[in-house]
């Protein structure tokens, strides 16, 4: 990923709150019949190793996990996201020199992946994963409300897997190579939208 040295993240907390709190990850893979790509939310454990590791799992009929990868898995994480107008710049008034961008926060994280079928370790992920999004509910599911033989069954169509996050990228991109004013028109711009508390420079 490119990254100017202005959007490189460096923060260790930004960026485990970035990989905890992304529902959903792109999980890339080269194979000899090409990339494939599958969306899916991950499970970041930042005990397990130097950089943490990744748990999630893919459909039994899912290709990705029974072709050969070459080189490493790579997991795409988006956070917050948005537009940022060039009429939100102080520049605009000024000069007119200025064009569209987009605001936003993103993590890679590339690691030789393991796919696995065991039982036992497939309902312990399942588990984590159920209590990680349940767990603010006011009446949270678990994983234990539905018949044993069901999520029995449930576990055979999936296939579990462990990413060692061997190496890392983050980036945030917040209007930081722009101008103080530019950067308060931004923040301004994005006030009252979902992303404002997230994105604003």
């Amino acid at each position: 990923m490119y990254i100017p040295p202005a959007f490189l993240e460096t923060d260790s907390a930004a960026i485990t709150a970035t990989l905890k709190g992304s529902g959903l990850a792109n999980l890339v893979t080269m194979t000899e019949e090409g990339l494939i790509a599958t969306p899916l939310p991950l499970l970041f454990d930042e005990t397990e190793g130097p950089h943490g590791t990744l748990y999630g799992h893919v459909a039994r009929a899912n290709p990705q996990w029974r072709l050969p990868v070459m080189g490493d898995a790579l997991a795409i994480f988006m956070g917050p996201d948005a537009y940022v107008t060039p009429s939100w710049y102080e520049t605009k008034q000024q000069t007119g020199k200025v064009v569209p961008t987009w605001n936003y926060v993103t993590i890679h994280a590339y690691g030789r992946i393991e796919f696995f079928e065991d039982e036992t370790r497939l309902l312990d992920l399942v588990t984590r994963l159920t209590e990680r999004h349940e767990g603010g509910r006011a009446t949270p599911w678990a994983v234990s409300d539905a018949p044993s033989q069901f999520i029995a069954s449930q576990l055979r169509g999936i296939v579990g897997l462990r990413l060692p996050i061997t190496r890392l990228e983050a980036k945030r991109k917040m209007s930081q190579n722009r101008s103080a004013e530019d950067r308060t028109g931004v923040a301004e711009g994005l006030r009252g939208t979902a992303a404002a508390e997230f994105i604003a420079p």
